[in-house]
């Protein structure tokens, strides 16, 4: 059976006593595969980081060195939570790291997709590479793969390692989750005991917003992107019944605008943000869901007060023929 091929004997993971199987059976695994070594983990605070964290804890304890990346793509607030929930309720060992600056040069005036995810991934592991320089016995690197990862990116997690492991660190990977869909490790996540904010938070990709501020990454559009992505999460986020997954996307054209100063209309170049919505069970296929013409309205009111911003569309294509993301 090849290793990218989900075992057809699993069960699916959708009840507590199925996850609490599945902990167990893991927890041994990586007990057996890691032994008394160090395992370095990119923890985003997205849920498949999180439940590989939760389960590296209960299978090795201090011996999960965490660190957590601000590369500047993250969402409104996202790096207080990561050290909130991870630093101070569960007590990992986590590492901080600033590199805003040094990511957004690297990706300055760079518009290729995959170039950007490529760039993104090598500069994480440049990053593993220098913590690990200050640890001792660090051999795995820990992922959150997981199975529609396989599936669509030929076994590698495209969003946290695209340009490959350094020779000269020769680390194993660990990657616990890696046969299961996201609702499965939702399931485990719970039973693990993670905060509902944890296992219940958007999808999230590794690049983070540089895949939604599409094209070239500026600054100030970035900025704009994060902002209007707070505004839609927490919108749709009061609606009674969420979609699986809401955020939004800038495209890199421009659109021509008004705006008033000192009571006159004036032409401008603005930007247009992009709302999308999707719902699904194994990110392999998706729908789109019906959003209350009044909460788009009330986004749209919010979002064109973003400087730079006069343009809010809703996005209703459906993958496929779509992805679920615009890069």
């Amino acid at each position: 059976m090849s290793d990218n091929k989900r075992p057809e004997n699993m069960a699916r993971i959708n009840t507590p006593a199925l996850g609490d199987a599945f902990i167990a059976e893991q927890v041994e695994a990586l007990k057996k595969q890691i032994g008394d070594k160090k395992v370095l983990l990119a923890l985003s605070g997205g849920v498949d980081s999180s439940v590989v964290a939760a389960l590296l804890i209960k299978a090795i304890g201090k011996n999960l060195v965490c660190v957590h990346v601000n590369h500047g793509l993250l969402r409104k607030g996202e790096p207080e939570q990561v050290i909130k929930v991870f630093g101070e309720e569960l007590g990992a060992t986590l590492i901080y790291v600033d590199a805003v600056d040094r990511f957004l040069d690297k990706l300055a005036g760079v518009s290729d997709p995959e170039t950007k995810r490529k760039i993104i991934g090598k500069e994480f592991i440049d990053v593993f590479a220098e913590e690990a320089k200050k640890l001792e016995g660090i051999e795995f690197l820990a992922q959150g793969t997981i199975y529609p990862d396989i599936l669509e990116s030929v076994g590698v997690k495209a969003h946290h390692n695209v340009g490959g492991l350094p020779e000269d660190l020769n680390f194993e990977l660990v990657e616990p989750v890696k046969f299961l869909y996201k609702d499965e490790v939702r399931v485990v996540g719970k039973q693990l005991g993670l905060p509902d904010s944890m296992v219940y938070r958007q999808p999230f990709p590794g690049p983070g917003l540089g895949v939604r501020c599409v094209g070239a990454i500026t600054r100030d559009r970035l900025e704009a992107l994060r902002e209007a992505d707070a505004i839609v999460r927490e919108e749709i986020g009061k609606l009674p019944e969420t979609p699986w997954q809401y955020f939004c996307a800038i495209p890199d054209i421009q659109s021509t605008g008004i705006r008033y100063i000192d009571g006159q209309g004036q032409r401008y170049m603005g930007w247009a943000v992009v709302i999308r919505a999707v719902n699904t069970v194994d990110a392999v296929t998706a729908t789109v869901p019906e959003i209350p013409f009044s909460v788009l309205c009330k986004m749209r009111d919010r979002i064109v007060k973003i400087p730079g911003v006069n343009r809010v569309l809703w996005d209703i294509s459906e993958k496929p023929v779509a992805t679920i993301e615009w890069e």
